[in-house]
């Protein structure tokens, strides 16, 4: 009997094995069809979707998308929430609410809430879970529960070349820079400078950059050697490996 048992045990995990693949294989297949880009948009019609940019599957919340305009080679993540208006079915005029630039990166689970104008310049990486809205609560009366009064909006740019941390949240109103760094977790309103560095809840600057005396206060790690020009992959793969054999 021990044998068989044996048997039995090695015939169950092969079938859970052959289940397991089975179902990533599918889930692999679900997700490449479910994404969407420019040729392949499904139910989505946004106001404009550029060459090489792609909504991973299963997406977040869309609704208002004939008034979104997402540039080119984009990577939305997935369970991305895309908004434009209060709600869906609103007819938002002829300018689009919201726009995205070329090359934007926006991590797994962040929102952008536009409820008024948000622009998000090219090159603008965003990590995950990260909430831009352009729509506040209000809570002027003291009797009326603060869901039912008519919230406050102001519009949202984040200029081109910011890092927007994991977590940040940027508040209704706000004008972030160009080449921006927004510290995971940072809670923003207001204008920040191009090239700072703003942290916390509310965030403040905490580093700055300037032409004659460079970044204030001074980064305390060297800048990282770019890649030579003219350095093929397997080249950078065999200076990993070498660096694998010297390391301790």
């Amino acid at each position: 009997m021990p044998g068989n048992k044996n048997v039995f045990s090695s015939l169950a995990a092969w079938r859970r094995g052959v289940a397991q693949r089975a179902v990533h294989a599918g889930w692999d297949w679900v997700r490449r069809t479910g994404a969407v880009t420019a040729d392949r948009p499904g139910r989505l019609r946004f106001g404009a979707i550029g060459e090489g940019t792609k909504l991973a599957f299963p997406q977040g919340t869309v609704f208002g998308a004939p008034w979104i305009r997402l540039g080119a080679h984009c990577i939305v993540g997935e369970q991305v929430t895309l908004t434009a208006g209060l709600m869906p079915d609103l007819d938002l005029g002829p300018d689009p609410i919201l726009r995205v630039g070329d090359g934007v990166v926006l991590g797994r689970g962040s929102h952008i809430i536009a409820d008024t104008t948000v622009t998000v310049g090219d090159d603008c990486y965003f990590g995950p879970y990260v909430y831009v809205t352009s729509t506040n609560h209000s809570y002027d009366d003291p009797h009326t529960p603060i869901g039912k009064q008519w919230p406050r909006m102001e519009p949202v740019e984040i200029g081109s070349g910011c890092w927007i941390g994991t977590g940040a949240v940027i508040l209704p109103g706000a004008r972030i820079g160009r080449n921006v760094v927004v510290a995971a977790g940072a809670v923003v309103r207001g204008a920040v400078p191009d090239h700072a560095v703003v942290a916390g809840a509310p965030a403040r600057v905490v580093r700055t950059w300037c032409a004659e005396r460079g970044w204030e206060p001074p980064l305390r790690t060297p800048a990282p050697v770019p890649i030579p020009e003219g350095i093929t992959p397997e080249q950078l793969l065999a200076l990993a490996e070498l660096t694998e054999l010297d390391g301790p």
